[in-house]
């Protein structure tokens, strides 16, 4: 039952954009998202952090799916 749950609260997220030439704050939190390559999807966990995470450098990302 905890599985259905944690399932329904994710956040698919690609990485779009280079962080060549960002701050090294951009880059860390591109890291910290799991994210390190052009392209590279992760499936997160539906949590305010990181959505605060995404939106930080929602430049660099986009939200491809919302369960």
């Amino acid at each position: 039952m905890a599985e259905s749950k944690l399932a329904a609260n994710t956040v698919t997220v690609e990485q779009t954009g280079s962080p060549v030439r960002r701050p090294g704050a951009q880059r860390q939190t591109l890291v910290g998202l799991g994210l390190n390559k052009m392209h590279r999807r992760r499936t997160l966990e539906d949590t305010p952090a990181v959505r605060g995470m995404i939106a930080k450098v929602a430049h660099l990302v986009r939200v491809v799916e919302e369960a």
